[in-house]
């Protein structure tokens, strides 16, 4: 394990569910000066030797978050972005595809939308940023 790839591994440990722009100060905390662009290879390459999980969600950029044993869910506000696990009871049934296509499936991913407590409260106060157009500034902005 290299230095960056300790630092990156850390941050991702310390703010689970965060993306690029998120992870970089910590990870500039640790080791000085560091790229956008190095942070993502160090996550491709984390997340392909296993102690790092990328989760994907449409219209957003990838958050990582560190690999776990578990199959958590996750839950998204729509105005802001914020990602919060749910842990599923163990011995719970698990989502299989009804039609698999022939695929073995070995995980899967169950994300739940709505609003977190925050913008529920600011929903009437104000018209919520689009998550999709933030998102963008945000990774533009780093690179």
């Amino acid at each position: 394990m290299t230095r960056p790839r300790v630092a990156v591994l850390s941050a991702v440990h310390e703010a689970p569910h965060s993306g690029v722009s998120t992870l970089l100060t910590p990870v500039r905390t640790r080791i000085g000066a560091v790229s956008a662009r190095a942070v993502h290879d160090v996550l491709r390459t984390l997340v392909d030797a296993g102690p790092a999980r990328r989760t994907g969600l449409p219209n957003t950029p990838a958050r990582y978050e560190g690999q776990s044993r578990d199959d958590h869910q996750h839950v998204v506000c729509r105005s802001c972005g914020t990602i919060a696990g749910i842990d599923v009871p163990q011995g719970s049934p698990r989502l299989d595809a009804p039609q698999d296509h022939g695929f073995t499936v070995d995980h899967a991913e169950v994300t739940h939308w709505g609003l977190c407590p925050g913008c529920r409260t600011d929903r009437g106060r104000r018209e919520p940023e689009s998550v999709l157009a933030r998102f963008h500034t945000e990774e533009q902005e780093n690179f």
